[in-house]
Order: C-alpha cells, then structure tokens, then sequence
C-alpha cells in the first residue's frame, strides 16, 4: 500500500462551501486573563487534537493550542508509525472528525478522488488513507500543531494550570485554565511489556508493538511474538511479509478471542447514555470485555496465517525466558521455543503514577477502587487503577477540596475506558465525547467569569429603532380624536 498523493479536487471547494454555510467562527467570548496564556491546551495533535481544536473553535473558545511531542505531522499519532493494519479496526461509516459536516468527512474525501462506486466497495478504510484524509482535514479547518513540544509536568496555580513544556532540550512554562489530554495510550500509563521479557531478554532482544521496529532487520530471523489481539498478528504478519525465517505467536488462551463485547452496546441507546449507567453496570461491562478479550479482525488473522512459516501457540504463556547463546529461549506449558527478537503486543497499561507530567498529585484522583466496590466474582486490580471521571471527562478529587485543579484536566484517552465503555480517542468515541467535553470547557469557562458575563448580558443595548418607524400606525378611538 503506498500513500496517496492529494491533488486540489472538486471537494476542495464543497468543502469549504460546507464551512462556509455554516457561517463564521464565533467570536472568542472567554475574556482574557493577564496570568492565562490559553484558555484551552490539547496535548496530542493527532485525530483527536485536531477535532477537538475545531470544535473548540465552532464553540467561540478562543486562544486554544494543541502541542505534540513528534517533530513532525509524518512521525505524529500511530496511522504512518506503529499502526501496521491494512485497514481500520472500525466501521467506515462511522461518525468521525467531521463532527457533524458531511463535506468535511472521509467519505466525502474518498469519493471525490476514487467516485461513490470504490467508497461502496469499501468494508473498512485503508490505513494510510485515513492517515491522508486526516492531513487534508487538519489543512482544511486550519488547525495548527506545534510540533516537538513535549508537557513534562502540570503545575496547579490557583485557578488555573501552569504547563512545564520542552522543546529541543529547553523548558518552558506556559499557563492555560484548561487541559484535554487526548495523546492516546501515551497519556494514560504506556505500554505493557511482561516481566518475564523485561527481567530476562535485554532491551535490544525485544520491542512493544507501540514502538518503531526495523522489520527489515528481521529477515532470516526467527521472531516470537507475545499476544493475541490485533497489534499482535499485525506484528507477526509484516515480520513474515519482510522475510523473517519464521514467526511464533504466543496467545496465553486456549483459543483467540472472538466475542466482540463492545460491538453489541453500539446502538444509540446504549451509546448516549453509556456514562449515566450506575457503576455496577459500568463495571460488568469493563469485566466482561477483559473475560472476552480484545479481538483480531479475521483479516488481521488470515494475513498472518497464510505464510506457511507462521506458528501459533495456544494456552502458552511465557513462564521463563534466558539467553541461548547469541539467541534466546521462551519457556511456555507446552515447551521452549528459540527465537532471535520478541515483539510484545501485550497491550497497554492504565497506571496514573506513571505519567510524568500527573506525578505530583497522581494520589489525589479519584479511582474506580475508591468509588466502587465490586463484588467477589468481578473483582479487578487494573481495572479498579483506572480514574473514575465526571460527565465531561474530568478527573475527579479522591478528597473533595484537596484538589480543586483536578476538575480542569480532562482526559480523552484509554482512561476512560471503564467510565465511558470504549476505546476512548478512537473514532467511536467522537461522536459522544467530544460533544461533551467541549460543553463541559465552554460550561466552566462561563461560570468562572459570571460576573463579567453578567455585566456583559445587563449592559446598555442600542435601540433597533425609535418610535417614529410606527407612530403614524398606532391606532386611536374616534372618541378619543373627537375629543381633541
């Protein structure tokens, strides 16, 4: 598959007829403060980031900054890096950054390059264009990025946030009255790699799906892979397509998930209204996606298991790993397999101590342990890890007043899985949540400054016109005249 180069096409012009009939940006309404740089920081400028800029933009939300730790739009989010899918996991259909706008939407993309028949003949959307509709998109709206900045710290100020940030090795503070961490799994704890590969096989023998991998250094190598979802067969499969001697997958189940629990609780009703469930609801569904297990696209499968030289091992998890000369040895309940490179598609972990920039009040969030206990049969050591959030993604404070700050971070990332049911800052997520957080800023911004508001709504309004315009017309009793 090769990126596709886009020329300026009809949709061009639809689409910025479709901004232009939905009328200009408002006005930046949230007056300005002489300590507050921003009134809104977006950390991540991929698909999220840049929605989230747009839509804070349509809601009259001045002064927003979206910042991303990669140097540049190629090596940002995961579409052109450790993504390695044909084709999104997802539906095509599905609502995405166009926020409502049917020009501004991938099908409208697609089909201006490709006609209506090859978006028809679509099941999901090809990777790498989805990752060229979402330049164009980001062009279109206009929404900038600044690239190479790094927030390595958050800083409580009284009512507001001061951001410690890093650009090219140098740190600087910027203060903002609202944060959206929307950078992925890289915001919520990063990724997991078991301790029997981290104790035994030095860092050079091993790498997380999430990372960058020189695939063409495997060839004529013999490659264990730890998992069993997606990334995982997406990880053997290009290793086998660059040429490596074979590929063994290790799943720890005795066969591979194939329950897709998150799909059935798709329909509107469920959808909508999925954050007002009461927590044991919310909590049977965060256990029974784990119980099920995340599962790979047939596709995913198909593509791995074509190559003869592609092992599947079943009910195997790692119990030992050591050296083996210049190569290495996996210990599993059916036997040691050698191989010369792991891959771990292992996940992801949520743990809040582990971010950098969280770390000086990771303490003070409200968890799902704290809040809620669930009974013998679904008890869950990572799940109860996860923040337990407000209605507009908020972090919430473990002791009310401790951490008043906490109210103005709100994370769209995997987080907030547990509280929300999905896989949040994936596409189906758009629809429902960035609504909500950004009614949720725009609803604190107001309140915060009401006494301005209140001066600004009360204050001295020039008439539309005087009197005269329907004095002729007034109308007066004949008794009244004869009066006169």
């Amino acid at each position: 598959m090769r990126s596709i180069v886009m020329p300026q096409t009809d949709l061009d012009i639809v689409a910025r007829e479709t901004l232009r009939l939905i009328g200009p940006d408002p006005q930046n309404w949230v007056p300005d403060r002489d300590d507050v740089d921003h009134n809104v920081v977006v950390v991540g400028g991929g698909q999220s980031g840049s929605a989230f800029a747009f839509a804070l933009r349509r809601a009259g939300i001045g002064k927003v900054s979206v910042i991303d730790a990669a140097p540049d739009n190629a090596r940002a989010g995961v579409w052109r890096t450790s993504a390695r899918m044909h084709k999104l996991r997802t539906p095509k259909n599905l609502p995405g950054p166009e926020l409502g706008l049917p020009g501004l939407s991938f099908q409208a993309w697609y089909e201006a390059r490709h006609g209506a028949a090859a978006y028809d003949a679509l099941d999901r959307i090809p990777r790498l264009d989805w990752a060229a509709y979402l330049d164009w998109y980001r062009k279109l709206v206009g929404v900038p990025v600044r690239y190479s900045t790094r927030l390595v710290r958050i800083e409580p100020a009284g009512d507001h946030l001061r951001l410690h940030l890093e650009k090219g090795g140098v740190t600087r503070v910027e203060t903002t009255r609202k944060l959206i961490l929307a950078s992925g799994f890289a915001g919520s704890g990063g990724a997991f790699v078991p301790d029997v590969v981290t104790q035994n096989v030095p860092k050079s023998g091993y790498a997380h799906t999430s990372e960058r991998i020189d695939f063409e250094a495997l060839r004529g190598k013999s490659i264990a892979v730890l998992g069993s979802a997606a990334s995982a067969f997406d990880a053997a499969a290009v290793a086998l397509e660059a040429g490596a001697r074979e590929v063994h997958l290790f799943a720890r189940r005795d066969n591979l998930a194939s329950l897709p629990v998150i799909r059935i609780r798709g329909y509107p009703g469920a959808y909508d209204n999925y954050g007002s469930l009461p927590d044991a609801v919310r909590w049977h569904q965060a256990i029974r996606f784990r119980r099920a297990g995340s599962t790979p696209p047939p596709d995913a499968i198909s593509r791995a298991v074509e190559f003869p030289n592609f092992h599947l091992h079943l009910a195997s998890p790692w119990t030992a790993a050591g050296d083996l000369g210049r190569r290495f040895v996996a210990t599993t309940p059916q036997g040691k397999v050698a191989f010369d490179f792991a891959i771990a598609g292992t996940g992801y972990t949520v743990d809040l101590t582990a971010q950098p920039e969280l770390r000086d009040f990771a303490g003070e969030i409200l968890r799902w342990g704290d809040r809620f206990t669930p009974p013998d049969d679904e008890q869950d050591e990572s799940l109860a890890a996860y923040p337990y959030l407000g209605s507009g993604h908020e972090y919430l404070e473990r002791e009310p007043g401790r951490a008043p700050h906490l109210k103005n971070i709100h994370a769209f990332n995997p987080a907030a899985f547990v509280s929300f049911g999905l896989p949040i800052g994936d596409v189906p997520s758009f629809k429902r949540d960035i609504p909500a957080i950004v009614a949720r800023i725009s609803r604190d911004l107001f309140l915060a400054d009401l006494a301005s508001h209140e001066e600004r709504i009360n204050g001295s309004i020039a008439e539309d016109f005087a009197a005269e315009l329907y004095a002729a017309a007034v109308w007066r009793s004949p008794h009244t005249v004869a009066a006169e």
